[in-house]
């Protein structure tokens, strides 16, 4: 996710310049948004861009998604006016996540003891019974990530892997998009935080690092399946809506 020039991320300019539209009643309430596609046209952005900019319309109460129809706008909660401060969203978390946790899989590769290898073999089994119970427990995925950076030895790294879980937890659009997953079926794989596991074993630092970024590279594209699946339906409805509505088959 990219950043501009003054130091805003670029899903903060789109739903800046959305939410100015929103006030200015060029979209006024009820009105219906451009669909994403056009929207990453306008903006000259990447559409998961898009979808993060809506999501945050979405979570200050001024946009809503209609299945089969798209996006509106809604009669707001609170002025955009004071709706100034944006969220981390769940790609650029994910990505920062890809960032620091590769470098620090691949130190704990060199550092790890029998005790934290058998930690994670303990952390591993909890997660796959968290996965049958369907319960959206998360808390065996994140030990697992901070137990590695804690193999580190270096309390940097530590602070930063549980100040980037942290932030799932309490980053109201991450959260929002990180949850809609969970629904969709999204969850922690246990092959690919067993193949990390593996070359932490075998004290590879380069495999370890790139088993690291792979499964944070899978989690980046089952959100955008996620939300691109969310928009086909949408665009699917709206279809067959219409082809009701003029008595086509």
């Amino acid at each position: 996710m990219g950043t501009s020039l003054d130091g805003r991320k670029l899903y903060e300019q789109v739903a800046a310049a959305m939410i100015a539209e929103i006030r200015d009643r060029t979209f006024p309430v009820g009105a219906k948004l451009p669909s994403e596609r056009d929207l990453a046209e306008r903006f000259q952005v990447s559409r998961p861009t898009v979808r993060e900019a809506m999501l945050a319309l979405e979570l200050r109460g001024l946009v809503e998604p209609r299945r089969g129809s798209g996006i509106f706008v809604v009669e707001p909660q609170q002025s955009p006016a004071e709706s100034t401060d944006f969220d981390i969203g769940a790609f650029e978390l994910t990505e920062a996540r890809a960032l620091f946790e590769g470098e620090a899989a691949a130190l704990a590769a060199s550092l790890i003891t029998g005790d934290e290898l058998a930690r994670l073999d303990s952390i591993l089994e909890e997660m796959i019974g968290q996965n049958v119970d369907n319960a959206g427990d998360e808390s065996a995925d994140r030990e697992f990530h901070v137990t590695i950076a804690r193999a580190t030895r270096n309390a940097a790294i530590l602070h930063v892997v549980e100040s980037l879980w942290d932030v799932r937890y309490n980053s109201p659009l991450c959260r929002h998009m990180l949850d809609r997953a969970r629904k969709h079926g999204i969850k922690p794989q246990i092959e690919e935080h067993t193949r990390i596991l593996d070359a932490l074993r075998r004290g590879n630092p380069a495999d370890a690092r790139i088993a690291m970024r792979d499964h944070l590279g899978r989690v980046i594209n089952g959100l955008l399946e996620v939300t691109e699946t969310e928009t086909l339906e949408r665009a699917h409805s709206e279809i067959k809506t219409q082809r009701e509505r003029y008595g086509l088959r």
